[in-house]
């Protein structure tokens, strides 16, 4: 098992007893209910008390966004529930799967839990083998792995190891608020460039941009590509439904500035929710492609566990009035449960509406030439483990 230290960069609010379980600025869940995996549920109920007892944010930690040159990077930038990082200490780094449900065997999660907050994130039940809640423990106790970059290289200079590329931003997002402090990706990233091994990336982060200069120098190389996730361009929405994620208006800049850099990159616009924002998508596609992206995916929103009840508390809170119709169809999309990926996730596209938003999808991205993903394959022919590593010198140098 790994090793953990707790770090906690925000100290408690003067008068306080930890943070309230309520639904503050700049979080997304609305409550913190007991993992699935604990012995006792329980929820605590914050009674008021002790919220004006100190400052609604303290000035020592921000998730890194206290630049006013970056203010709108995060939508919503002072919060009463303060973040807990706790660094941890892996003895492997590389996450392999066999999963028929995604294109890729391989992948790296600098952090565990994600401070954006979206509330719809499929990922929050991951907390819960950390003995966390789906709901605030998520977004507000994270773990980050500054070991991570010894690590892959270790694993990368393995005689056994075999290139694939691996997958960045595929569970929690590798450029969080915090990664401006702990630069975690950006070390992972060195070590790529370093071995020549090719790396594709998913995020929401206009932060992406501070690593374009070890970026393009890969996409020189054809060994990486990087994918913007873009949910909706209304910006009440987004704030609601992501309230720590770049604003829509900086990540379509964070597209134009990789392009900009010759970096391959596309939008990801996911996930669709039926009756919330499926009505952008075509409007989303056009946007991104006139900031440069090259292809586009979609994802249908999907509800495993424990996101299912907080995405409906949430749903009922900020769209009363069509909850009731969202939950209906994002149930015909999955058989009639809250999620069934045999439904939602399989090859064959099954349920009306999915049918229809996938119809759309093709339609539109055709109309505004967006290839379906990029199906161009990284050079994974370029691998090796440089000198530095092996202590073996060039013979012709």
């Amino acid at each position: 098992m790994a090793r953990a230290a707790h770090l906690s960069l925000v100290p408690p609010r003067p008068g306080g007893n930890g943070p309230p379980t309520t639904r503050g600025k700049g979080r997304g869940a609305g409550s913190n209910a007991s993992g699935r995996y604990e012995k006792e549920r329980r929820e605590e109920i914050d009674d008021g008390w002790g919220m004006g007892a100190g400052p609604e944010f303290a000035p020592e930690f921000d998730g890194g966004l206290s630049d006013n040159s970056e203010a709108e990077d995060c939508i919503s930038l002072r919060t009463p529930l303060r973040t807990d990082v706790t660094i941890e200490r892996p003895r492997k780094i590389i996450t392999y799967n066999n999963s028929p449900y995604v294109g890729f065997d391989r992948s790296i999660n600098p952090y565990r839990g994600c401070e954006h907050g979206c509330i719809y994130c499929f990922a929050r039940p991951t907390h819960a083998y950390m003995g966390l809640s789906a709901g605030l423990d998520f977004e507000s106790k994270l773990f980050a792995k500054p070991d991570a970059r010894g690590l892959l290289e270790r694993e990368l200079s393995k005689q056994n190891y075999k290139v694939k590329p691996i997958a960045m931003g595929t569970n929690t997002d590798p450029y969080q608020p915090i990664e401006k402090k702990f630069r975690v990706m950006r070390g992972i990233l060195t070590v790529f460039d370093a071995f020549n091994h090719p790396v594709t990336v998913l995020t929401k982060a206009h932060l992406i941009t501070r690593d374009i200069d070890l970026l393009a120098p890969l996409a020189e190389r054809n060994l990486t590509r990087a994918m913007i996730s873009i949910t909706t361009l209304d910006k009440s929405l987004a704030r609601h439904m992501e309230p720590r994620a770049a604003s829509p208006k900086r990540r379509l800049d964070a597209v134009r500035e990789l392009a900009d850099a010759g970096i391959p990159v596309g939008v990801m616009t996911a996930p669709m929710i039926p009756g919330l924002n499926d009505d952008e998508m075509e409007t989303l596609l056009g946007e991104a492609k006139d900031a440069g992206a090259s292809f586009a995916g979609y994802t249908i929103i999907r509800l495993p566990l424990e996101v299912s009840p907080l995405f409906q508390e949430w749903l009922e809170t900020y769209a009363p009035n069509r909850a009731k119709r969202v939950m209906r169809h994002i149930r015909e999309m999955n058989g009639g449960k809250d999620y069934d990926p045999q439904w939602s996730r399989g090859k064959a596209v099954k349920g009306t509406y999915a049918k229809l938003i996938a119809h759309r999808f093709t339609k539109a991205a055709s109309k505004v030439d967006l290839a379906w993903e990029n199906k161009t394959p990284l050079d994974v022919t370029q691998f090796r483990v440089p000198a530095s590593i092996t202590g073996q010198m060039n013979l012709f140098a």
